[in-house]
């Protein structure tokens, strides 16, 4: 087979392009790097704007002085156990309620996502949800942060529309033929067909409960069952608060320990980053392939 070889106009868009890409992934990775060299060098450096690209003078005050607050590890405990069981029960209802609404013969099916989209666009606001959360008992317990917000609405909309599009209908009526079940069909026949689809929930849920901290300062007072995102920004908020008292002379320290309080509070800062990012940097990866593939599935309308 003969290559077809490019115009001079087509040579010069790729080039350009290239050009472009290169320079947004530039601007992408830069600020990534430039956290991870920070939580690894001098404080010296640091505080002092030295560091570009990579790390100088090689230090881990930063990440000894982070793990070594005993809430840390529990706020990890707690942050894998609302992740995981989270997005569990956040797929089982999502993709549940997703394949019947996705159904045609489901009575009533506007009428639920009528009032399942109404929520995108109007709630009933903190105050009342505490209200709720209270009078279900919820308040500090391990299921108030893992119960509220079981579907995201946009969520669901994704999942019906890959349903809907994405699985064959005469696939699912030749199951039936054969004598499965409508429940039998959707685990058995499915499920199995929407592996993009549900690596894609499982990156945007993960991500979502990892990250959450405001649940867990209004719903919690008990200090085992706080989140790690929530104890890693009052770490962040203690050392913030530290170094303002140095800067207004409200410290009792001395000068040398003032510096080196400030230089520390700029070092920490990165190394919470790190140290609250580095989980999620690590899953992406695995779930990375199906989330251009189910996004594109999910948003095609037939």
């Amino acid at each position: 087979m003969a290559v077809t070889k490019g115009t001079t106009s087509d040579k010069i868009f790729d080039v350009i392009n290239m050009i472009f890409v290169s320079l947004i992934m530039l601007i992408i990775l830069y600020p990534m790097i430039y956290i991870l060299s920070s939580s690894f060098s001098n404080p010296d450096f640091v505080s002092t704007g030295k560091v570009w690209l990579f790390p100088r003078g090689f230090n881990i005050e930063g990440y000894i002085r982070v793990l070594q607050d005993a809430e840390i590890m529990f706020g990890y405990r707690n942050t894998m156990f609302y992740t995981i069981s989270g997005t569990l029960l956040n797929l089982a209802c999502t993709l549940l309620a997703a394949y019947a609404l996705s159904r045609k013969d489901l009575v009533g099916k506007n009428i639920i996502m009528f009032l399942m989209l109404f929520t995108m666009y109007f709630s009933g606001g903190m105050i009342p949800t505490y209200l709720i959360i209270k009078s279900l008992g919820l308040l500090n317990t391990w299921w108030v942060l893992i119960v509220t917000g079981a579907v995201n609405t946009y969520n669901l909309i994704i999942s019906r529309t890959f349903f809907a599009n994405g699985v064959p209908h005469e696939l699912e009526e030749a199951a039936i033929i054969d004598g499965c079940s409508k429940s039998g069909t959707f685990f058995k026949i499915v499920l199995p067909l929407s592996k993009a689809l549900i690596g894609v929930l499982t990156l945007y849920y993960g991500v979502s409960h990892w990250n959450s901290w405001f649940g867990g300062l209004i719903y919690l007072t008990d200090r085992s069952k706080v989140p790690l995102q929530l104890v890693l920004r009052e770490i962040l908020i203690e050392q913030q608060m530290k170094s303002a008292m140095v800067a207004s002379g409200q410290s009792m320290m001395d000068e040398e320990m003032q510096a080196l309080q400030v230089k520390l509070a700029s070092l920490i800062r990165y190394c919470v980053i790190v140290v609250s990012s580095v989980p999620v940097m690590v899953a992406y990866p695995f779930l990375q392939k199906y989330f251009d593939k189910g996004v594109m599935l999910g948003s095609l309308k037939g």
